[in-house]
């Protein structure tokens, strides 16, 4: 069967602390953050303006801009996400979720690099 898998990539300032880390990541510091919405479907859109899409970008984008202009860019991701050790991983779940709850159809995994380097990628348990 085919399978389409697409991402619409954004991008973030904000700093953060991880209170419980031994290393130099407990104190405050900030990222330039790179994240992605991945979304999966096995069937494309067959007919209107989005024929052969999955999924138009642009419609992609407007679930995501809400989450980064309320909580992400330029943000303490301590106090506006909620979480007390919001670490790459931590993130990237609270951004599957809040995606999630907002109703993006087809959303399969959210990814966040905190730097070039080092990143995760989340994709929810479906057992």
């Amino acid at each position: 069967m085919d399978e389409w898998i697409i991402y619409k990539e954004f991008s973030f300032e904000a700093a953060h602390q991880l209170f419980h880390h031994e290393g130099k990541c407990r104190r405050l510091h900030g990222h330039s953050w790179v994240g992605r919405v991945y979304l999966k479907a096995q069937h494309l859109i067959t007919e209107g303006s989005q024929q052969g899409m999955l999924m138009d970008y642009g419609e992609i984008k407007k679930y995501i801009q809400p989450l980064l202009d309320e909580y992400l860019d330029h943000y303490y991701l301590n106090e506006s996400t909620g979480l007390t050790n919001p670490t790459s991983e931590e993130i990237a779940k609270w951004i599957f979720e809040k995606l999630e709850a907002a109703g993006l159809p087809h959303l399969y995994a959210v990814e966040i690099q905190e730097t070039c380097t080092s990143g995760c990628r989340y994709t929810k348990s479906h057992d």
